[in-house]
């Protein structure tokens, strides 16, 4: 099948339907796929630059009552090894990462029934008290939807409450799939995707810069991958002109190694690297109003995230001096501000660091 009208239409910017990025999705060459994502890369981030950052993910707490099938970091409450981080733990991993140049932590962690609005906003109120300059990129909207249950308060109520108390911007983490078929399976006790948009919605009204995320590769279908994506670009649809809606679109592979998924109902990542960039170029194709798409080289490694600035990526994101969930689950790659400027150069760009809002610092 010829697909030249669907890329065209592509590259004038105009949003493709279900069936249209299914069928490319499953039927076009991914040497055309990645050729059109390049494009349409050009015309979203013209130039070379490829953005990356200096930022740490400290976890709030190992203890979430959620469990889902594909998490080996939560932890129930009263296991030996359940914490909740403190402040002087925290001093430590901030202290760490200013002295390597870094002013942001991503800050997440389980759904700890013990932990409710004011926690959080006592602790983001501390932390900036101590780290007057630090940008805290924190939470989900799985959390956020928790926090609102808990609290009894809208989601609007709870997510300027956290902003007023120190929140710079809000991570995409928990979409996993947006299909709820999927989400009763994976992660039943979370947040619905109607739950996870409207989150994302209210932050958007609110200017809170975010991000939007995809973890694939493991139950869903190529439909439900592409419905995913249409639901954040009709989302982002929404925004007024004037607000930063979804900064970046991150999707990694599902990782495997010994998650319930894995071990109880058999489920093995489909990931490959070739596959990878297919998703990477798909969602540059689908994804006409997001900026940035960003490679999830923590997940895929040295060489499939510099084929992917090839693919339609424009960032690899960030040396992630620490990080907990991805790596209980098999994903060991680490890099240092070097060895990713290195990764940026020797696929032929120019490495430009940055901050959560894509900003060249």
């Amino acid at each position: 099948m010829v697909f030249d009208e669907l890329y065209d239409k592509a590259l004038s910017l105009q949003p493709l339907s279900l069936e249209e990025g299914t069928a490319i999705y499953n039927e076009a060459p991914v040497e055309e796929l990645m050729y059109v994502a390049d494009r349409l890369r050009q015309i979203h981030v013209p130039g070379k630059n490829v953005g990356w950052i200096i930022d740490r993910n400290v976890n709030i707490t190992n203890i979430c009552f959620s469990q889902c099938s594909f998490c080996n970091f939560c932890r129930k409450k009263g296991s030996p090894d359940a914490y909740v981080t403190t402040i002087e733990d925290y001093r430590k991993k901030i202290d760490e990462l200013y002295s390597l140049g870094g002013n942001q932590i991503l800050l997440q962690g389980g759904m700890n029934p013990d932990l409710g609005l004011s926690f959080y906003t006592d602790l983001f109120m501390k932390l900036k008290e101590l780290y007057p300059t630090l940008k805290l990129h924190a939470l989900g909207p799985p959390e956020i939807v928790f926090l609102a249950k808990k609290d009894k308060s809208g989601i609007h109520d709870v997510l300027s409450k956290l902003v007023e108390a120190g929140l710079d911007s809000l991570p995409g983490a928990g979409a996993e799939i947006l299909s709820d078929r999927v989400r009763k399976i994976v992660s039943p006790a979370k947040a619905t995707s109607d739950e996870w948009i409207e989150v994302m919605r209210q932050a958007h009204r609110l200017n809170l810069p975010t991000s939007a995320t995809m973890m694939y590769g493991h139950i869903e279908t190529i439909s439900e991958r592409i419905s995913h994506l249409i639901r954040l670009r009709d989302l982002q649809a929404e925004k007024e002109s004037d607000k930063y809606g979804f900064i970046t679109f991150i999707p990694w592979p599902f990782q495997d190694e010994g998650t319930l998924l894995r071990e109880k109902f058999g489920i093995k990542s489909s990931y490959t690297p070739l596959g990878y960039l297919r998703m990477i170029a798909i969602s540059r194709i689908m994804l006409n109003n997001i900026r940035n798409i960003q490679a999830s080289i923590l997940t895929v490694g040295r060489e499939t995230g510099m084929l992917s600035l090839h693919a339609g990526a424009n960032d690899l994101g960030s040396i992630m001096i620490e990080e907990n969930v991805v790596s209980a689950a098999g994903s060991n790659n680490r890099f240092t501000a070097g060895e990713l400027q290195s990764v940026i150069s020797e696929a032929g760009f120019i490495p430009v660091r940055r901050n959560q809002k894509y900003e060249p610092v």
